[in-house]
């Protein structure tokens, strides 16, 4: 009896394991669609931004260059060549900090793809593995009912005899028309079979 219920506890216990690891795959899944998407969507920002980086560097650089020279000579002219040398510094500085700011919106670009990537093979095994648990379940399912069927052969082939069998009720008690000549059973010879019917 106590060999039943334990029985019977394991695939409910089974079940319950499948049921809450299907709710944690589906909550895994949506919040890894809501990153996705985040990346996705900032990884467009990124790209767009870096793209526009280079062209903003050319114009401010040839807008800068076109008025230097016009620059250049008023400042001679007025004998201040120490604020022309200082305009080229900053613009300098101003062209090297955007380069520096380029080469990080890289790294992020690239910080971003790569944790895409792990997000992806996380997700991978996460579902490798419940399907690992699935199968395991299933093959134990298996193995137990095929336990209780074998289990159960004995009680079927006797009831097949009895199907068989000249036997009814007499009076509340079981009566069988018995083969009197036929060979006897038991140690003492107490059975007798019963005639088919």
């Amino acid at each position: 009896m106590s060999a039943s219920v334990s029985g019977a506890m394991q695939p409910a216990e089974l079940a319950s394991l499948i049921s809450k690891t299907a709710v944690l795959m589906e909550q895994f899944d949506r919040r890894c669609g809501e990153i996705e998407l985040r990346l996705r969507t900032h990884s467009g920002e990124l790209e767009r931004l870096s793209q526009q980086v280079p062209a903003i560097v050319r114009q401010s650089a040839d807008g800068s260059l076109h008025a230097l020279p016009g620059l250049v000579m008023d400042r001679l002219g007025g004998g201040l060549e120490r604020p022309v040398q200082e305009y080229q510094q900053r613009l300098q500085r101003a062209g090297n900090e955007l380069e520096t700011a380029a080469l990080r919106l890289g790294s992020q670009i690239d910080r971003l793809q790569r944790l895409h990537r792990l997000l992806l093979w996380k997700t991978v095994a996460a579902v490798a593995v419940c399907l690992a648990l699935l199968l395991a379940g299933g093959a134990w399912l298996s193995l137990h009912y095929a336990g209780v069927i074998e289990q159960n052969r004995l009680p079927a082939e006797l009831l097949q005899a009895y199907n068989r069998a000249d036997v009814t009720l007499c009076g509340g008690r079981l009566c069988a028309n018995v083969e009197t000549r036929g060979r006897r059973y038991g140690e003492r010879g107490q059975y007798v079979p019963v005639a088919p019917r």
